[in-house]
């Protein structure tokens, strides 16, 4: 079959089909902006579910769906060169001859596995219509791959797997915890969430399956998303590298550390083949970076790092030792929380540690992350570290967030509020 035959196929068919159910997201994407709306996140995030709430929007609003077009990139009856992308717009036109192209709203998905994409997604913005919404599991969508061509024409949104209280949602639970009833209901809720995290199409499976749909979804960003996108010659060494990431969450990140454990194991490797494939893991969401807290933005951007992979899901599955480590886990999901909430998020070393700094706007939030404080050495080693970043900031309040356990207590001449991660997760939005 010609290829504009696929494509006219695959637009009949979403015309034809009714369109997938889905919950609706914290994330809703503005319409008839004259500004092409941009949508990034891992893979398997839900960008995919959020265009179709958008569509069915667009619908309610009395856009006729023949007016819409909609292309998912990643269906293997689809692979076009860059020259054959105005293929789309043919056959789309054949089909529907008496539809003006500039009334239509065009949704590409994962529209980076096609090479030269910007060009073909300026050329409809300029001369066609400015209702596009575009998808990719690379953050670089929005920023090398979009640099020249649409700089100053898109607006971007960041999709996450689900964060706490949109997991919460989809299992029906309301977020409330003062009833004695509702409150076990959400701490259950929040234990399943730190154990195989939030991305949306696994909420409803059973442990097990949860499992393996994640090592499907890693495997697929590792080969997909890294090694196929970025040409990687060695994917052993690049397997080796993302496990031990993983390994070390809640440490500083040394690549120099892991680049000796692999020239002691014989690979033969760069230091600067690693850093570059940090970028691509970056670039992937399979992990995300914290600076170290500095005043200085230089010295912050150059500081150790600490990383943090972008659902406590994958630590579960990769490694299972992950799922009886929750102190590890509960710092993890708390991060990405953090994170979900559009907050800046470092950590404080000085002579001790404090595990995070949030900064949401211009206040400062000291704050140790701790599955429990009941033993003594280690709710007195969390307490320094907390108390050294308080004064190194002149604070006088920090946070301890732990699993289940609640308290207020002044340490010295500071007010540390211990914090449930749940109440802390569902008021996030509002601290």
């Amino acid at each position: 079959m010609k290829k504009k035959d696929i494509i006219k196929t695959i637009i009949t068919n979403f015309h034809t089909r009714k369109i997938k159910n889905s919950y609706e997201r914290n994330i809703k994407l503005p319409i008839n902006t004259n500004i092409i709306i941009s949508v990034i996140g891992v893979r398997r995030s839900g960008k995919t579910y959020i265009l179709y709430e958008t569509i069915k929007r667009l619908l309610k609003n009395n856009v006729l769906k023949k007016n819409i077009l909609y292309i998912n990139f990643e269906d293997e009856r689809i692979r076009l060169k860059q020259d054959e992308l105005d293929l789309i717009l043919q056959a789309y036109q054949e089909l529907y001859p008496k539809i003006n192209l500039a009334d239509c709203h065009f949704f590409f998905d994962e529209i980076q596995n096609t090479q030269g994409w910007e060009k073909f997604i300026r050329r409809i913005f300029d001369t066609i219509s400015t209702n596009i919404y575009i998808t990719g599991s690379n953050s670089k969508l929005l920023s090398t791959d979009i640099a020249t061509e649409l700089r100053g024409r898109t607006i971007s949104y960041t999709v996450y797997p689900l964060n706490f209280k949109e997991f919460l949602n989809f299992n029906n639970i309301k977020p409330e915890f003062y009833g004695t009833e509702q409150k076990n209901k959400v701490l259950l809720y929040s234990k399943k969430f730190l154990e195989l995290g939030g991305f949306p199409e696994i909420v409803k499976l059973s442990d097990d399956l949860k499992i393996k749909k994640l090592q499907d979804y890693f495997n697929s960003i590792i080969y997909k998303d890294l090694i196929e996108r970025y040409d990687i010659s060695n994917p052993a060494i690049l397997k080796f590298f993302i496990k031990k990431i993983f390994n070390n969450v809640t440490k500083p990140l040394s690549v120099n550390k892991i680049y000796n454990e692999l020239k002691s194991l014989g690979y033969k490797i760069s230091n600067n083949v690693l850093y570059e494939y940090l970028e691509y893991i970056q670039a992937t969401f399979t992990a995300v970076l914290v600076n170290k807290f500095s005043y200085s933005p230089i010295k912050q951007a150059k500081s150790e790092k600490k990383a943090y992979t972008i659902d406590c899901g994958f630590l579960t599955a990769i490694d299972y030792s992950f799922s009886e480590n929750y102190g590890k886990l509960l710092e993890n999901m708390i991060a990405t929380e953090v994170l979900k909430a559009e907050k800046e998020i470092m950590f404080f070393k000085e002579k001790k540690e404090c595990d995070f700094i949030i900064k949401d706007k211009k206040k400062l939030t000291p704050m140790q992350v701790c599955y429990s404080t009941e033993n003594q050495s280690t709710k007195e080693r969390e307490l320094k570290g907390l108390y050294e970043a308080c004064k190194f900031l002149n604070i006088k309040k920090g946070k301890i967030i732990t699993f289940e356990e609640e308290n207020t207590l002044i340490y010295k001449d500071v007010e540390v509020e211990i914090i449930p991660a749940y109440k802390f997760m569902i008021n996030l939005e509002t601290n």
